[in-house]
């Protein structure tokens, strides 16, 4: 479990969670369980945790403690599985969002720029779409549109054509394959963030990140109980702007709804002004906590 992924801001998600010792929990990105274990440290004989991850790497790491359970399912489908193992309502829910870094060692996965394999990219390895599929698949106005809104790829529109051209020549099925197709339009000095923002597009794309996302968020406010606490830490803007959204306003667009008397209609209320970021420390020690925010909310 140690080698799989050292939770990032461990100490200060369980402290946001504000954890009961009779309560019950939600850790919807199991992972490595570095954080689920923390919680059930704090959990009594009558607590409960319910956890979610779709990986089936991260079965493997499963508690073996009759409070613990986890559900090999997206965290899309929290508020179905949450009722189906009653847990209703919930005291708090952990979202600890993006890959882990056990995914992004695992050379076969495709996640990681560091190595050559083919373009998988997939969470739940039970899903028919792959990076490859998507490369070599879609339409190039839809190349465009996805490395330009989920990897924010200042020259997408060149980047989807030449991928598309590049394919007619021979398949783009691995790592290296897409990196000499797109090697002419790569940034000098700016090699590893250029194709950052390529892989972090397809991956987006592959897992329905975005939407997927947004389902949790507003289930989130329908699983927890009054005065309830949902943790999110996020890793990219993108995600982050749809937390902060959903946390001010109860949208992930437009203004707040309000009613006949002016009051604010949205579900949660934050906990912190603005997002919580690592230590100068522990970004030193765990690099990943470097783009790291956490944005806390209570249930009114």
């Amino acid at each position: 479990m140690n080698n799989y992924h050292t939770p990032v801001m461990l100490q200060e998600c369980i402290e946001a969670l504000n954890v009961k010792p009779g309560g019950t929990y939600v850790d919807v990105t199991f992972g490595g369980g570095g954080h689920s274990r923390e919680i059930m440290k704090h959990l009594g004989p009558d607590g409960r945790l319910l956890a979610f991850d779709q990986d089936a790497d991260a079965q493997r790491n499963a508690i073996d403690d009759e409070r613990f359970t986890l559900v090999d399912q997206n965290f899309r489908f929290l508020k179905n599985f949450a009722r189906l193992h009653d847990v209703l309502p919930v005291d708090g829910i952990l979202a600890d969002l993006g890959v882990s870094s056990f995914q992004f060692d695992q050379a076969e996965r495709g996640f990681s720029i560091r190595f050559d394999a083919e373009l998988d990219m997939r969470m739940n390895q039970q899903s028919d779409l792959s990076a490859k599929e998507v490369v070599n698949t879609y339409a190039e106005a839809d190349l465009h549109r996805i490395f330009g809104m989920y990897g924010e790829i200042q020259n997408s529109k060149s980047l989807a054509k030449t991928i598309v051209t590049g394919r007619l020549n021979a398949p783009i099925n691995t790592v290296a394959d897409l990196k000499n197709v797109i090697q002419n339009l790569i940034p000098r000095g700016k090699e590893n963030k250029y194709l950052a923002q390529v892989f972090q597009a397809l991956r987006i794309e592959v897992n329905q990140e975005l939407e997927a996302l947004k389902e949790f968020l507003e289930q989130s406010a329908d699983v927890l109980a009054t005065g309830g606490r949902l943790v999110v830490m996020s890793y990219h803007s993108l995600e982050d702007r749809l937390v902060k959204n959903f946390i001010a306003k109860g949208k992930f667009s437009g203004e707040v709804v309000k009613d006949l008397y002016g009051n604010d209609q949205k579900p949660l209320d934050a906990v912190s002004r603005g997002a919580i970021v690592a230590t100068d420390e522990e970004i030193s020690n765990n690099n990943r906590a470097r783009s790291a925010k956490l944005r806390i909310a209570v249930k009114r």
